[in-house]
């Protein structure tokens, strides 16, 4: 499964949405660089609709993403009645990824909302409710409420896919992360590790590798160095404290660390972000 990450701040901002129905022999406009995020739920019937070379063929229940600078066009003309809710909205940082999965950075930062590119919800009638409850809204006097609505949509899909794509191996890369994120002060070992999680020590790596595409060590080494950034900008401790509380025993070595991934000193970069 694909998906398009959503960086936030700020949320998605709602634009607009209808309900369309098409006649057999009807056909999806084509855009261009339309500069909206493009959300399609079909309610009935079959669309046929393809963007950047890729085609889809969509049925009640499915729903697809169409990106703001891609290409989308209709494959064919419908073959029955079709209908279909849409919804546009702007979001202005974003990322897609063609495969399932995301960047292993990405992992590390909460504040990210993976929508599905194309799925297949398990229970639609959600989805038409939050539709008709955005078309039914007054014009003019509605805006918290198409806000609200919409990140309710998103959420709503966002649930879906993770539903669709968890198996074993990922809950318990899911729970080791977790681990990791609320002990990251403590000296983290892989036994310790598996001994709180009732797992084989190399099971839990290979599970955090496919997950994360890093170790427990690596995403403990990066989550640490994300904590350092913040308090970087936000704190005016010292290096030395930033080390301590982010979970390095020695100052250098978190210096070292950061220096090796972010290309720059701790202190040049406080300097920097503060200019």
């Amino acid at each position: 499964m694909s998906f398009v990450e959503l960086q936030t701040p700020p949320l998605p901002y709602y634009w607009e949405s209808g309900c369309s129905e098409f006649r057999a022999g009807d056909r999806h406009p084509n855009r261009r660089n339309f500069g909206l995020f493009d959300l399609i739920v079909v309610a009935e019937g079959e669309l046929f609709i393809g963007e950047n070379g890729q085609e889809w063929s969509l049925g009640k229940g499915d729903t697809l993403l169409l990106l703001p600078d891609g290409e989308h066009y209709s494959v064919k003309p419908c073959e029955q009645h079709t209908v279909f809710y849409w919804v546009h909205f702007e979001h202005l940082i974003w990322q897609s990824h063609a495969k399932e999965g995301a960047s292993a950075q990405s992992f590390l930062n909460p504040h990210l909302i993976r929508i599905p590119k194309h799925i297949a919800l398990n229970d639609p009638g959600n989805a038409f409710k939050l539709m008709s409850q955005l078309l039914n809204l007054t014009v003019g006097d509605s805006f918290w409420e198409e806000q609200s609505l919409l990140a309710r949509l998103l959420s709503l899909l966002e649930n879906e896919s993770l539903n669709k794509t968890i198996t074993p191996a990922t809950r318990l890369a899911e729970k080791a992360a977790f681990y990791l994120q609320q002990n990251f002060q403590k000296d983290i070992t892989n036994e310790l590790l598996a001994e709180e999680l009732h797992f084989h020590p190399n099971y839990i790596v290979r599970c955090m590798k496919k997950r994360y595409g890093m170790t427990p060590s690596h995403y403990l080494l990066e989550f640490r160095l994300d904590r350092a950034k913040k308090l970087l900008v936000s704190s005016e401790w010292s290096i030395e404290r930033i080390a301590e509380e982010v979970g390095f025993r020695y100052a250098p070595y978190f210096t070292a660390c950061f220096k090796r991934r972010e290309g720059i000193s701790p202190l040049r970069y406080r300097k920097s972000v503060q200019q």
